[in-house]
């Protein structure tokens, strides 16, 4: 069942500790199959391109689906497509959630099999698009990403669904918010949605419309470029403005 609006879950969460199993999913996960609507058993379609389609990333989370009473299925890239038909596969499911890792290379092999347009018309379908870091900051413009080694730098060619930068990891990797927030005042990234740890952005077409956390005290930010302020130099500055994220059940 499609979701009534084009619809993306952008993270920086969504695993915790299983009781049966190693990895479970958490609430962030759990929320963006709750907005797709299904009444039944749900679909998922995992895609961990951004670390190579790890077999044993892919085998732990075959567990998690199955304590949870879901049906997953992974579109992996290498060496080839899994599937005689990603699109099908992806219009298929109920979620589409994307794992961290390279945002850089998840791009370029995404890009080599035709899939930012086929991302494009499984949001307009209204499967729910979900992920964490990487699998968050590829729905925009851009973000900041240790890619290209282990300084970060700023990656500007997401599929940009969403018309905005991404700060993912924001409390927990000190270079992220000083970096962001030089972007945004240069205007390398357009205003930039950021979560700490355990936070979530829910989009509703391109709306920002909630921030949800399965990690209690954990926020979320605006970052927008300043029209009238200015630093000691004359340059542009950054305005951070902290969003309260919704408590999602089951957080902790």
């Amino acid at each position: 069942m499609p979701a009534d609006a084009p619809t993306i879950v952008a993270t920086s969460g969504g695993m915790k500790p299983g009781r049966r199993s190693r990895f479970a999913f958490a609430p962030l996960v759990e929320h963006a199959v709750e907005l797709s609507g299904t009444t039944g058993r749900p679909k998922l379609v995992h895609l961990g391109t951004a670390s190579g389609d790890q077999r044993w990333w892919n085998a732990e989370l075959d567990e998690a689906a199955a304590n949870a009473g879901w049906d997953l299925r992974h579109l992996n890239l290498f060496t080839m497509p899994s599937v005689d038909d990603p699109e099908a596969l992806l219009l298929d499911a109920d979620v589409v959630w994307v794992g961290g890792g390279s945002v850089v290379n998840l791009l370029a092999v995404w890009r080599a099999h035709g899939l930012d347009q086929v991302f494009r018309r499984v949001w307009q379908a209204g499967v729910v698009l979900g992920g964490v870091s990487a699998g968050s900051i590829c729905w925009h413009v851009g973000g900041t990403t240790d890619s290209f080694g282990p300084a970060l730098r700023p990656v500007t060619d997401g599929l940009a669904l969403l018309p905005y930068g991404n700060g993912v990891h924001y409390d927990s990797e000190a270079e992220r918010r000083p970096l962001v927030q030089r972007l945004v005042a240069e205007g390398v990234l357009p205003t930039t949605h950021c979560t700490d740890d355990g936070v979530g952005l829910v989009y509703r077409g391109t709306e920002l419309v909630e921030a949800v956390s399965e990690v209690r005290g954990k926020g979320a930010y605006t970052v927008t470029r300043s029209s009238t302020d200015q630093d000691d130099d004359g340059g542009a500055v950054a305005v951070e403005e902290r969003l309260e994220p919704r408590a999602l059940p089951g957080a902790r």
